[in-house]
């Protein structure tokens, strides 16, 4: 079949009626036409792209996986973690007792089941060593699920680390100034203080951290009077770390923490449970309550990092335990408490080098009052401690540390020492 091109249509049209063959009206009926037909090109070119773009989203779309498949290839499997220091500290009135010591290694291992649940767990070996001979231990310091509820709420349930402080849950060599842990949120609050339970936690819009929980608690039947541990720590020296725990007593906590602000965060915690245990041996101290609460403070203002901490736990109705305890050298306190205040600079950077210098002075006194006892009996409270830690810490990168400082000690000069550490974590 021959094709009739608008042209023609035009030339024919004109023999038709040769009074259109005036050559003005000729040439606007050609302009008119030719018109329409850029037209009618523009059209049909613009349906044809349209038609290509279709084709390759068609093919892009059969190419990409489904939701279901990217979920399981990213939001599925294990992870590894860890951390670790080793320690030298060195005492300047007896440098006998100089020791250098592979303090932690720390490997956490997380699987991540869906989109929404999570384990979490870290297993720590101390000292180096661990066995019945040697001072190092093997621990589980958390293993626990974490499921989201909702976009701003999670649950976990297992054992886990206690919201207390700055440091219990940010516990990295990397996350802290000084080789060693400040004495407030080890003496006072026990370093790594662990439970097991079932607890929620999340976050509202306007930066507020929430965190409560039902949990296992210390156990009072565990105090040893005639040692010195629990002068060093007392919730320390009763705590039970989830090694068949006896769970008559539970304990109940929440913290809270305000975000809003970059760079700042200012909170609290509360932790209050009964302790006797329902244990016989202890049935003088049946009603003993144990309660510890802190409140804090951290602001890095450009390159300023400034913290401040108080924390204060009691014991009741230890008279009559403590009677028992007459003649021995640690009855249980009534009152316990520690503060610090500390400041850093980040005085250089290079890349990822940076040179942080820090000063922390602390405080603490862990028997600070004693329930009443008869006369002759009793017991004087503790001194309080000051202690002032003044050193720097040198980062090859953000994820490893090497660190110095010198601390003096008000009540007992002869722990005045040097440390120098490393730390990592990964």
């Amino acid at each position: 079949m021959k094709k009739f091109t608008p042209l023609a249509l035009v030339i024919a049209s004109l023999c038709a009626n040769p009074a259109l063959a005036d050559e003005t009206a000729l040439q606007a009926k050609i302009d008119k036409l030719t018109a329409e037909l850029e037209a009618l090109k523009t059209e049909v070119k613009g349906i044809h792209s349209q038609t290509e773009a279709i084709v390759t989203q068609q093919e892009n779309t059969a190419a990409t996986p489904t939701r279901t498949q990217a979920a399981e290839a990213q939001e599925t499997g294990a992870s590894l973690w860890g951390y670790g220091e080793i320690n030298y500290n060195r005492p300047t009135n007896d440098t006998s007792q100089t020791q250098m010591d592979l303090r932690r290694a720390v490997f956490g291992i997380g699987y991540k089941f869906d989109e929404h649940t999570r384990l979490a767990s870290e297993f720590e070996v101390e000292h180096a060593v661990a066995s019945s001979s040697d001072a190092g231990e093997m621990e589980v310091e958390q293993f626990y699920i974490d499921h989201q509820l909702t976009d701003s709420t999670h649950l976990k349930a297992g054992l886990f680390l206690i919201p207390a402080g700055l440091l219990n849950e940010s516990h990295e060599p990397t996350n802290y100034y000084g080789v060693e842990r400040n004495f407030v949120e080890t003496a006072i609050i026990p370093s790594t203080w662990r439970e097991g339970g079932l607890a929620f936690f999340g976050t509202t819009d306007n930066g507020l951290a929430w965190d409560t929980g039902l949990t296992t608690t210390f156990n009072l039947s565990k105090w040893d009077a005639t040692s010195t541990e629990g002068r060093e720590s007392p919730l320390g020296s009763i705590h039970q770390e989830l090694q068949l725990a006896s769970a008559s007593d539970l304990g109940t906590y929440g913290a809270l923490n305000y975000r809003g602000i970059p760079g700042f965060v200012l909170g609290g915690s509360l932790f209050t449970s009964k302790v006797s245990q329902d244990n016989a041996e202890i049935k003088l101290a049946r009603d003993s309550r144990m309660t510890l609460w802190d409140i804090h403070t951290r602001w890095t203002p450009n390159d300023w990092d400034l913290s401040a901490l108080y924390a204060k736990g009691s014991f009741s109705d230890t008279q009559a335990l403590n009677l028992t305890y007459a003649g021995f050298p640690t009855p249980i306190p009534k009152e316990f408490f520690g503060w610090y205040a500390q400041a850093a600079y980040k005085l250089w950077q290079n890349g990822s080098y940076q040179l942080s210098p820090f000063v922390r002075y602390e405080a603490f006194n862990t028997a600070s009052a004693y329930e009443p006892m008869p006369l002759g009996l009793g017991i004087d409270e503790a001194k309080t401690e000051h202690v002032t830690t003044v050193g720097t810490s040198f980062y090859l990168n953000p994820k490893v540390v090497f660190k110095v400082d010198y601390q003096t000690f008000e009540q007992d000069s002869t722990r005045n020492r040097l440390n120098l550490g490393l730390g990592l974590a990964f």
